[in-house]
């Protein structure tokens, strides 16, 4: 049997902690940069959003449970945060829950002549990333195309 990714172990550990507590489940990422290796948890709430103490009963949940299962065997720094007024759309549900919003798009190679663009989201039809620039018109971008997707911070 293929061993399980340390994301959906750590998914599965939440996923009655979380709902219990108010919060949500955003992302899960664990990577190595540099020399060392994160977990990083994005925690939501639907009402009011999240805050410093939220994280720090998600975060001493999580490694309080960590440890007691010893699930991941390299150190690691774990890290929980809130998604932020920025956050990436990784998820289908992420481009469901973000429809009508302004989302800045950063390309792998240009598309009619940029990498960047910004326009509020339609959503996902087909495998492409629709939006509605500021003039109206419709663009449609492979999802394969986009580095990074993220709601746009208007001010």
């Amino acid at each position: 049997m293929a061993k399980e990714k340390i994301t959906d172990v750590v998914e599965r550990e939440l996923a009655q902690f979380l709902p219990e507590h108010g919060y949500e489940l955003y992302l899960t990422e664990y990577s190595k940069e540099g020399k060392d290796w994160y977990l990083k948890v994005f925690v939501d709430k639907p009402e009011g959003g999240i805050t410093v103490d939220d994280c720090e009963v998600v975060s001493r949940w999580l490694s309080d449970r960590l440890d007691e299962k010893n699930i991941i065997e390299k150190n690691y720094y774990l890290m929980v945060s809130s998604p932020g007024l920025d956050r990436p759309l990784v998820k289908d549900e992420h481009f469901e829950k973000s429809k009508g919003k302004l989302v800045d798009i950063t390309l792998y190679k240009p598309l009619e002549g940029s990498k960047e663009w910004t326009g509020e989201l339609k959503g996902l039809e087909d495998g492409e990333i629709v939006i509605t620039d500021d003039s109206g018109r419709e663009i449609r971008i492979p999802r394969d195309a986009a580095s990074k997707v993220r709601l746009a911070v208007v001010f």
